[in-house]
């Protein structure tokens, strides 16, 4: 796991090295472990290195035959297995991203569909001088591209881009609509003019600072699995182990996110059945909030299982000191509040481990979510998400029209013909809110704090061979969905893997009490908030004085939006560092 960067010159001199550490530099907190840099041709590539594997050996940039060099960011689970493929091929290191150097070189770009795992990667190839970025089918990892005076430039996060000093942060107002109506933005284009996202799965080859030519590789094949249950719980049994084993393959320490929900408890259970030592379990809640607290069943778990498990506490006071850094982290904007939570466990746990497995994209794949359960309206006509955040509180100057459009579009995409209506449903989640919430926040809030984040549920296989994540996708609705409850199968799995989940009980549900910490402090907050730059070229002042005066417990959602989105702008548009806790940076503006 690390951070990478690199330029592309269009006219076929050598970038500028000034630049390539100004990049680095602005992506460090990804990979304190060490940085390296290449220059050959019009190409620049340079990682800043969190280590995981082959500690003393796999500094990167990596170099193959020919003079090809590549940089990543990521984990290729696999690694081991790809040794098989690359008979008498002498390795220079332990390092798992050294197989894909070689498989490019003997296969070209059809390499990525021997990998499996979560990548960003660029390599050079320098027999015609082109650069090659790729990102994993799931968009696990996160790569960012722009051209700009001459330049074709790539980052592992947008902030690097700007630190070259090639282009400014620029404001798309259409994108900070769709940001604050659906808390994430769609597609391949950012909230940054001119920044573009590499969508998962996508491959780009650049010559002379130029984009040429782009493949994608699908996260989900079609298909189906025709078994019965027994049969499906016996597959799944395989799979996960296969799968979290993999996730496991770490020369450092790691551990695990534990919720008490289905998810991160499957995984607990299956960590548990391969690993000797007691695993290390991390929990968090919100004391004195009045919320339930889940903490009570995972420390169940966690003992049934012989875990270590460790608990962290997340209150009022957390949430304002906390805010202005996870803003600053999530420079490619998601105002998901599960970000502060998230943000404080990284911290915690990173004084033990430097890898954490967790549940994300369980859901997803296994049919968990209260709104596909109604999958069959959303296609006759009731669209899922189409009411915004913000809708019918006379915030805006200008009603925004279009916010809707990049999310309907990827809502025609996911109907597939033979595919029934959950499976459209669920594509659609995989599309955007999985890659662009709930990866970016996993992402920026466990890398700000060199943490690296693995997410075994959404492992896609290799060779055209589905995983665990495929097979789930794959399954009949009936085991996805049963007597209002989703998730079926591993439910059923956990039932006879840890009874003591309780795993077909009804969860409440991860809920961080924003509407409460918000609302205690309206009064204070509502003209700090009303005043900010970003706030007030959008909304109107007075309306947004009353949401929080008066209305911030009861709309504790568009409160929260607005809150981030203030903060946000100031650090990432206006250039003001993310210092002291959120009303001093309120204040400062």
């Amino acid at each position: 796991m690390c951070g990478i960067a690199g330029l592309m010159r269009a006219d076929g001199a050598a970038p500028d090295q000034a630049r390539l550490a100004a990049m680095l530099r602005a992506v460090a907190h990804r990979g304190p472990d060490g940085e390296g840099s290449h220059i050959s041709g019009s190409v620049a590539l340079g990682q800043a290195r969190l280590a995981i594997i082959d500690l003393a050996g796999g500094r990167q940039p990596l170099f193959g035959a020919d003079g090809i060099a590549l940089v990543a960011n990521g984990e290729i689970y696999n690694y081991r297995e790809l040794y098989g493929l690359l008979p008498g091929v002498k390795f220079a290191t332990g390092s798992d991203c050294e197989p894909p150097l070689h498989l490019y070189h003997r296969e070209g770009a059809g390499f990525l569909r021997h990998l499996r795992g979560m990548y960003a990667l660029a390599l050079h190839d320098p027999r015609d001088d082109s650069l090659l970025l790729a990102r994993d089918p799931f968009g696990i990892k996160p790569l960012y591209y722009a051209e700009a005076q001459g330049h074709l430039l790539f980052a592992s996060e947008p902030a690097a881009l700007f630190a070259s000093g090639l282009l400014a942060p620029r404001l798309l107002p259409h994108k900070r609509d769709e940001l604050l109506q659906l808390q994430f933005t769609t597609g391949r284009d950012t909230i940054f003019d001119g920044v573009y996202r590499l969508l998962p799965g996508e491959m780009l080859l650049c010559r002379q600072g130029r984009i040429v030519q782009r493949q994608r590789r699908a996260a989900l094949t079609q298909g189906t699995f025709s078994g019965d249950e027994s049969a499906a719980l016996a597959r799944l049994d395989v799979l996960l182990q296969e799968s979290v084993d993999l996730h496991q393959r770490s020369d450092v320490p790691y551990g695990l996110f534990l919720s008490g929900g289905i998810d991160s408890s499957a995984l607990l259970a299956m960590m548990a059945r391969l690993n000797p030592r007691p695993v290390l379990a991390y929990s968090l809640g919100f004391p004195d909030s009045g919320l339930h607290d889940e903490r009570g069943l995972a420390a169940i778990v966690a003992r049934k299982l012989g875990a270590e498990h460790r608990n962290v506490d997340f209150t009022a006071q957390d949430f304002w000191q906390l805010l202005p850094q996870v803003a600053q982290a999530m420079d490619d904007p998601a105002a998901d509040y599960a970000c502060l939570p998230t943000f404080k466990l990284a911290q915690f746990a990173a004084r033990e481990v430097k890898v954490v497995l967790s549940g994300e994209g369980g859901d997803e794949i296994f049919g968990g979510y209260g709104r596909y359960r109604s999958a069959s309206r959303w296609l006759f006509g009731r669209q899922m998400r189409r009411k915004g955040a913000l809708d019918g509180l006379g915030l805006f100057r200008q009603p925004p029209a279009a916010w809707r459009q990049g999310y309907a579009e990827a809502e025609q995409q996911a109907r597939l013909p033979g595919e029934s209506r959950l499976q459209a449903a669920q594509r659609l989640d995989m599309a955007d809110w999985l890659p662009n919430d709930l990866l970016t926040k996993l992402d920026r809030c466990l890398m700000r704090n060199a943490l690296e984040g693995r997410t075994p549920f959404l492992d896609c296989g290799q060779d055209d061979m589905a995983g665990l994540s495929g097979f789930g996708f794959g399954l009949a609705d009936k085991l996805k969905i049963r007597n209002g409850l989703g998730k079926h199968l591993l439910r059923a799995w956990l039932a006879q893997a840890v009874p003591e989940a309780q795993p077909f009980s009804r969860k409440r549900g991860f809920t961080v009490p924003v509407g409460q910490w918000i609302a205690a402090e309206g009064a204070r907050l509502a003209p700090l908030v009303a005043a900010q730059p970003g706030i007030a070229e959008a909304f109107q002042p007075a309306a947004v004085t009353s949401l929080f005066r008066d209305g911030a417990a009861k709309q504790g959602a568009a409160a929260w939006a607005l809150l981030f989105y203030a903060l946000w702008h100031q650090h990432h548009i206006l250039g003001r560092p993310a210092e002291g806790d959120a009303f001093a940076m309120l204040t400062a503006a």
